[in-house]
């Protein structure tokens, strides 16, 4: 039985996950520090088989191969050149964060064969499809729910700086109240515009630490999957493994 460790690293929390095979035995979430904070969070399950990292941080993959070495007897740091179970079909693949490719492969597990637009909630917001044949071929990024806030506050003279939780009618009826909702249903109605984009069996994945904040307001089918990036680092491990 292989003993596996994924690494999800965000802009502010970082999420590791122990699976043996391809179950999830454990999963925490950390705040996100050095690459040495990381290791030590997730040492008390070392020794494992594979260790793999994906960061939207743009770390120095010869220092994370070092923090992580006493943990795993393997390890992959993933970008756009590791061997994948998806096609990138980006014309800069170099570019592509790594948590865009990991959560384009969670969704050939989740949602094989199929169109998906995989919709990842965070600091900033990610819209990616993903082609039946595996093929990912591009998406948008847009800022999140709280940059959308912190930017009308700090850009502005008079506009507050608001919370997330509260009242969020469909046309606000105070200060507070516009910009909570202009800012949660507006992406709403982002979301909703890019599934009309797509063909009518395309199914979206929605992930990411701010997804609970816009589910309310969503009325069509929609897959929700906390451990998206997870899944797909682990798929990609397995894909290694096999070749």
């Amino acid at each position: 039985m292989a003993t596996k460790l994924t690494i999800d690293e965000g802009n502010s929390s970082t999420k590791i996950a122990l699976w043996r095979d391809d179950v999830m035995v454990a999963v925490s979430t950390c705040s996100s520090g050095s690459v040495e904070h990381v290791a030590a969070m997730a040492g008390a399950d070392a020794p494992v088989d594979t260790a793999i990292f994906c960061s939207v941080c743009r770390r120095d993959p010869s220092a994370v191969r070092k923090a992580l070495s006493g943990l795993a007897r393997k390890v992959i740091v993933l970008d756009a050149s590791t061997p994948l179970p998806v096609q990138i079909g980006y014309r800069t693949p170099g570019t592509l964060g790594a948590d865009r490719i990991a959560a384009a492969a969670g969704a050939t597990v989740l949602a094989p064969g199929r169109t998906a637009l995989v919709v990842d909630m965070g600091t900033a917001i990610t819209y990616d499809v993903v082609h039946p044949d595996g093929t990912f071929i591009g998406g948008n990024i847009a800022p999140g729910i709280f940059v959308r806030l912190e930017a009308l506050n700090h850009f502005t003279k008079a506009l507050p700086l608001v919370e997330t939780d509260g009242d969020c009618p469909r046309w606000g009826y105070d200060t507070e109240t516009a910009l909570r909702s202009g800012a949660i249903r507006g992406v709403v109605g982002e979301l909703q515009y890019y599934r009309h984009c797509l063909t009518d069996d395309a199914v979206v994945i929605l992930t990411g630490g701010s997804a609970d904040l816009i589910i309310p307001y969503i009325s069509s089918a929609i897959i929700v999957e906390p451990n998206l990036v997870l899944k797909g680092l682990n798929c990609i491990i397995d894909y290694n493994e096999d070749k």
